[in-house]
């Protein structure tokens, strides 16, 4: 199983797809609140040069956004 974590907010709309996507297809996945917890918004901006989300990590492969066939490709779906 691949390793995915997720850089989201509760307000963010393509954060929620990619969850969803990623729940619908079985695939467990790690979230990291970046609105409340600024230890890990740090560590998103140093990883992404940037504060858009979702920020999604698979198996150290980075994707700014909700790139579904980027994000498909990766999990080899």
């Amino acid at each position: 199983m691949k390793n995915v974590t997720i850089y989201s907010t509760p307000t963010c709309h393509f954060c929620h797809m990619a969850k969803d996507f990623f729940t619908a297809n079985s695939i467990p996945f790690t979230e990291y609140n970046v609105a409340s917890d600024l230890e890990k918004r740090k560590e998103m901006i140093e990883k992404s040069g940037q504060m858009g989300v979702p920020v999604i990590v698979i198996d150290g492969e980075l994707t700014v956004g909700f790139d579904k066939p980027r994000i498909v490709g990766l999990l080899a779906l």
